[in-house]
């Protein structure tokens, strides 16, 4: 979509002129507003213009008097110069192009220099608000890029490129593991039980190929003349010749794996049941299982329940036998458990080579075993494992029955001491990873998994991660949070700028 060019306002010249301008609009607005005789779909259109061109000028009143004061103080940097003249700036906010001036101070022998407004605003060198890279990351956290500018420009009148948004992106991500590492603020007292579910998903990564065509220069092709979309595919195809068909069932995405961690606790009330979630954490990353392993620890620890608390601590898992050993490593007293729901598939998977799909003979079977999986997993393995010595060697269909059986027994002997489901029932603790099943879909297939999506690691962790802090519901306090180490850094004159095109750098396994 073509953007319309904003005519860039001029600087204004004093206080006093930009209060006749604000009396002036006020008052053109409510003369319009009492003689307007339109509907009120084009008033109202016509009024958000209105407002946002009296905002500009409250916002350039704002400015002119922050430089002003800022200039009466004669504040001097030592080993630095002011320049003579003022040098001007055109800011982009959510009300449009404002342009005010500010003092540039240099730095002496050549290294540069700094403007003490901007520095004491918070004003990086972006040249957009604050509000508008707030919003724009917010935003793509749910949305595509595309659609986050579609929507800013149906609420503001202009949006921001999709270029720049993907850059905020990836500037603001690189902030989002150092605060979820800064203890963020819990909402409510913790619970007696804290509750670690972990699961991962896969998304659709640009492979080399892919990525080349796609940064490669595009290339005309002499024999489209007239250069539309249309027949320059028709062009590309005929040069290209048909694509290699796919084999049957070959739904390949160049998939890479992201875990997620779901973390909350349970709190015992008055009942004698453990209730909850409290205080939920959803975090996720591409990176190694190194780096969420240890932030696991690092959360568990700062919600009070540290190497040495008598405090209790439950790990639900889907049956990755490596990821369950490396978490008992972190934490030896924890009641690590099989999510149910993985132990019940398998039952059915087993009990179609004894029944047909779909009939009450299946059911009946995997509604009986699921009886004693109820009670205790060594009880069901003890009970299949009867089963299958009773299957004869020979005989119609009892190769797949005991090909069947010996799998599911390949998958649960190992995990006997995940399976007391019985106990931890009367105890009220969790037996299934719905949590983290939910955050998977949400989190990441919603956002991430789509249709024609082809991400590179290094910038879909940016947006997972930016994803979780807003499930969350942290944005307010993370992007405050950023405001203030950005600040930070132009006190002590530094340029800061959030827009970057680097991807985030992912810890890789050792």
């Amino acid at each position: 979509m073509a953007q319309v060019k904003e005519a860039v306002p001029p600087c204004p010249e004093s206080t006093a002129d930009l209060r006749r301008q604000l009396h002036y609009l006020v008052d053109q607005i409510a003369d319009w507003c009492e003689d307007c005789d339109s509907r009120f779909f084009f008033l109202e259109k016509r009024l958000l213009d209105e407002v946002r061109a009296l905002g500009r000028l409250f916002l350039a009143l704002f400015l002119l008097v922050r430089q002003q004061r800022l200039h009466d103080r004669q504040q001097k940097y030592p080993g630095c110069w002011r320049y003579p003249d003022l040098v001007p700036r055109t800011l982009r906010t959510s009300f449009g192009k404002v342009r005010y001036q500010r003092d540039y101070w240099v730095r002496r022998w050549g290294q540069g220099g700094f403007h003490p407004l901007d520095e004491e605003l918070g004003l990086t060198r972006d040249g957009f608000s604050p509000v508008v890279i707030s919003l724009a990351c917010r935003l793509s956290s749910y949305l595509s890029y595309a659609k986050t500018t579609l929507i800013l420009r149906a609420f503001w009148g202009w949006s921001p490129s999709t270029e720049t948004v993907e850059q905020w992106v990836l500037g603001v991500g690189q902030q989002a593991a150092a605060y979820m590492a800064s203890s963020p603020p819990l909402a409510q007292p913790e619970g007696e039980v804290l509750v670690i579910e972990v699961d991962g998903k896969a998304v659709p990564t640009a492979t080399d190929e892919e990525l080349s065509k796609r940064r490669g220069p595009r290339r005309h092709d002499p024999t489209c003349t007239c250069g539309c979309q249309r027949h320059r595919g028709q062009s590309k195809r005929e040069a290209r010749g048909s694509k290699k068909r796919r084999k049957r069932g070959d739904k390949s995405k160049n998939g890479r794996s992201a875990t997620l961690v779901a973390i909350y606790t349970l709190k015992m009330g008055p009942d004698g049941r453990l209730h909850g979630p409290v205080n939920k954490r959803i975090w996720g990353s591409f990176a190694s299982r190194k780096a969420m392993l240890a932030w696991i620890r690092a959360e568990a620890t700062r919600r009070g329940f540290g190497p040495k608390s008598a405090g209790l601590v439950q790990i639900v898992v889907d049956g990755e036998k490596c990821l369950a050993k490396r978490l008992r490593k972190l934490f030896p007293k924890a009641v690590v458990t099989l999510d149910i729901r993985h132990v019940e598939e398998r039952l059915w998977t087993a009990g179609r080579a004894f029944y047909a799909e779909g009939s009450a003979e299946l059911a009946g079977w995997v509604n009986e075993l699921r009886d004693v999986l109820y009670q205790s997993g060594r009880k069901l393995v003890a009970r299949l494992r009867q089963l299958r010595e009773g299957i004869a060697c020979r005989g119609p269909g009892t190769k797949r029955k005991r090909a069947a059986l010996d799998s599911l027994l390949g998958y649960l002997e190992p995990r006997r001491n995940m399976m007391h489901y019985g106990k931890w029932i009367q105890q009220d603790l969790v037996i299934a990873t719905g949590v983290i099943e939910g955050a998977v879909r949400y989190v990441i297939g919603e956002r991430m998994d789509c249709g024609g999506m082809r991400w590179i690691r290094g910038k879909a962790e940016a947006i997972l991660q930016l994803r979780c802090i807003e499930v969350n519901g942290l944005w307010d306090h993370f992007f405050d949070w950023c405001l203030d180490r950005w600040a930070e850094k132009l006190r002590c004159h530094e340029t800061v700028q959030i827009r970057t095109d680097k991807p985030l750098k992912l810890e890789e396994a050792a």
